[in-house]
């Protein structure tokens, strides 16, 4: 596609998400500007335009991408709809942002790279967490040989049940599979975790696990194991729980080397420890204001061909794989 002079967004979707995490950055960056914003909730969107200073807003998503006006859609919408939304853009000749998971499934995810290699539309997906300094860190860390020739890494995730869990006749999206893409709070958590890891080791081409519902509060699963192997050949092993007691509550990564082991969390950003032969060390990371900024700015420069931004679709369906591996589906 030819390279943007101005990068003019259109949002669809208003949630929670666009406020702090991502919205503010659209219009923080360099030749960058939120044009309109789309919800089906036609108030919603109205407020949303109000409150930011957007001068259009729609109830209707194509209404949205038409605008001739909208050259870019950033799409923070369930999982369901990505891929629906993600092709109505490309289609229109409209590079797509999208919330991860790229898609519900990664079927789903197939059929978007397909649209944009046919378009030659670019897709990106917001896994932010790479370009975060918090996370640079731990790859600085491993990259240096600090711990040595990598062993292993582990995942360990437990969370305790939240009040809207409790309620059968109202479940969040997240659990509802025809919105989310299965496996409830797994398929909205995990992918920061996968792509991270991912992104520091390359691809993971075996991965086999299993999905419990041990709790009985909503239908879908609520705990998982699984294990996996990176191209390279290095392994590891991942347990996610989001029916744990409090007192079973963590966020951890561990990744395991000849001369000593890292530890950091995913969510919690709780501080970086560094354990070796010559002791521990703690680095505490804060974040910036608005976490996206970083990777929106990756994004704006590369549509205005001034630079370069590899968090692509092709990139992030390897993490919908391992997913669906673990949950399954294939």
């Amino acid at each position: 596609m030819e390279h943007l002079d101005k990068v003019n967004w259109g949002f669809i979707g208003c949630g929670e998400v666009t406020e702090r995490k991502s919205g503010p950055a659209f219009d923080l960056i360099e030749g960058s500007e939120v044009v309109a914003v789309m919800s089906r909730d036609l108030n919603k969107a109205k407020s949303y335009a109000e409150r930011h200073g957007i001068k259009k807003y729609y109830s209707d998503a194509q209404s949205l991408v038409n605008d001739p006006e909208v050259n870019a859609v950033y799409i923070a919408t369930p999982p369901s709809s990505h891929a629906t939304f993600a092709i109505m853009a490309m289609k229109a000749g409209k590079p797509a942002y999208i919330e991860k998971p790229l898609a519900a499934s990664y079927e789903d995810c197939l059929r978007v790279n397909r649209i944009s290699e046919l378009t030659g539309i670019p897709c990106f997906v917001a896994f932010y967490r790479r370009y975060l300094p918090y996370f640079e860190k731990v790859l600085d860390v491993v990259s240096s040989g600090q711990i040595g020739k990598v062993l292993t890494v582990q995942i360990r995730f437990a969370v305790p049940p939240r009040e809207l869990d409790y309620n059968s006749k109202k479940m969040p999206w997240r659990l509802q599979p025809d919105i989310a893409g299965g496996g409830g709070y797994f398929y909205d958590l995990a992918p920061h975790q996968l792509d991270i890891l991912q992104y520091m080791f390359g691809p993971i081409i075996e991965a086999e696990g299993y999905g419990q519902n041990m709790a009985g509060l909503y239908k879908v699963e609520d705990t998982f194991n699984a294990c996996f192997r990176f191209a390279s050949g290095l392994s590891g092993s991942a347990s996610w729980c989001f029916v744990a007691h409090e007192s079973a509550r963590r966020d951890r990564i561990s990744i395991v080397g000849t001369k000593g082991k890292i530890v950091f969390s995913v969510y919690d950003y709780s501080p970086i420890v560094l354990d070796t032969e010559n002791g521990k060390e703690e680095f505490v990371i804060g974040n910036p204001e608005h976490v996206q900024m970083a990777l929106i700015k990756k994004v704006v420069e590369h549509l205005r061909g001034i630079g370069e931004c590899d968090c692509d679709s092709r990139s992030a369906t390897a993490t919908n794989w391992v997913m669906d591996r673990i949950l399954g589906k294939f």
